[in-house]
């Protein structure tokens, strides 16, 4: 296809990641769904053909390309319909592997980010808190100094790769006494002593394992911190933005699959003497799904020029995962309709993927929070500006 964002070495490249998927990851995917745990050899594969170095720096073993590289993993890792697979991937690589990229000191690089490049470790992000996921600033978990240590006590949920990581990107307050001035970011070992995990029974996204994490009085050394101390907060700020424009890809991705894969469907069913993409009511449904669908993906890209501009573009990913989220729950609800009873069938693709998609509006920010993050930004005229602005 032609495009603006897209060059030929961008399609040669999707050409590619197809071909991979389609011969190394959708054989194995429906064992993946089954069991909730995905082999270790494809983390390996994934690094060899450096898929987890797309955004990293040379010197650090990745490729350091542009971000519509990102973009080509993140639709077609959405189009072997396993929201689960996908999101443990892109949990590693744009949720940890971000953090490291941005501010990891050289020590931590090659003990940590090297190897997430290579798919020898499996990172995870730990933000989201039981008490509270998009409140960063109400969290409870404490890393307090003690002689060349932090001591970590606190707990976190929702976290994609939580059970089967090697390392966790920790969120915790470092300074109690300041509120959101008060975070910090750290990498903690999976094996530490001290911590544990607990895999969390989910409706969708049944490939990835999601844990509920525990940490009693784990000691994580003074250098694993990522940045400064107590500049977490806007580290984490910073971070949301490419996080809700992954999730914004992903939905028009998702819906780009589910409309394909229905109109094949509806080419071949017949009622009534005819195909059933024959019949008005169904032609124009998909019109009307189609149109959301492309206006998304459009809008997706151009934030995701800008964000690879290097603008702070949290308006804007902010609206895109609102809307397209909410564009894919519409598009697999209708497109599993097109397909009558077999839609219900588990035989089929678009159960499972209606189950994936519903996370869509709740991971990442639930689309009530995202719509006063908007309001403040319209109505109360309110500025968010990056780490260096």
């Amino acid at each position: 296809m032609q495009s603006m964002y897209f060059t030929e070495e961008h399609q040669l490249f999707r050409q590619s990641l197809k071909d991979f998927l389609q011969k190394e990851v959708v054989p194995h995917i429906d064992k993946w769904e089954e069991t909730g745990t995905i082999d270790r050899f494809i983390w390996e594969k994934f690094g060899e053909m450096g898929y987890f170095g797309l955004a990293t720096p040379e010197k650090d073993g990745g490729l350091g390309l542009d971000l519509f590289y990102t973009v080509i993993l993140l639709e077609e890792l959405q189009k072997i319909n396993s929201g689960g697979f996908a999101a443990a991937i892109w949990a590693h690589a744009y949720l940890a592997m971000t953090h490291l990229n941005k501010n990891a000191g050289e020590e931590l690089r090659k003990k940590y980010l090297a190897p997430s490049v290579a798919g020898e470790k499996i990172g995870c992000l730990a933000v989201s808190e039981p008490f509270g996921g998009s409140d960063v600033a109400g969290m409870r978990t404490t890393a307090i100094k003690k002689g060349d240590s932090y001591v970590l006590n606190g707990s976190k949920t929702f976290i994609t790769n939580g059970v089967y990581c090697d390392y966790m990107i920790v969120a915790a307050k470092t300074d109690p006494s300041v509120g959101n001035k008060g975070i910090s970011i750290l990498v903690v070992d999976r094996n530490s002593k001290g911590v544990t995990a607990n895999k969390l029974n989910k409706l969708g996204w049944r490939a990835s394992d999601t844990a509920e994490l525990a940490f009693d009085n784990v000691e994580v050394p003074i250098g694993n911190i990522l940045g400064e101390e107590d500049k977490g907060f806007t580290y984490i700020m910073e971070a949301f933005a490419l996080e809700r424009l992954v999730m914004g890809i992903n939905a028009h991705a998702r819906a780009d699959y589910a409309l394909e894969y229905a109109l094949q469907y509806m080419s071949e069913r017949e009622a009534f003497g005819q195909k059933i993409d024959q019949f008005q009511a169904l032609r124009h449904t998909v019109a009307d799904l189609y149109a959301d669908m492309d206006m998304c993906r459009e809008y997706n890209y151009s934030v995701a020029y800008k964000l690879n501009q290097g603008e702070y573009v949290v308006k804007e990913a902010t609206i895109s995962k609102l809307r397209s989220t909410k564009m894919a729950d519409d598009v697999a609800y209708a497109c599993l309709q097109f397909l009558g009873g077999y839609g219900y069938i588990e035989d089929y693709p678009l159960a499972r993927l209606l189950r994936d998609s519903r996370l869509g509006p709740i991971g990442g920010g639930t689309s009530e929070i995202l719509r006063e993050i908007i309001a403040k930004i319209v109505i109360d005229k309110k500025e968010y500006k990056g780490p260096k602005d």
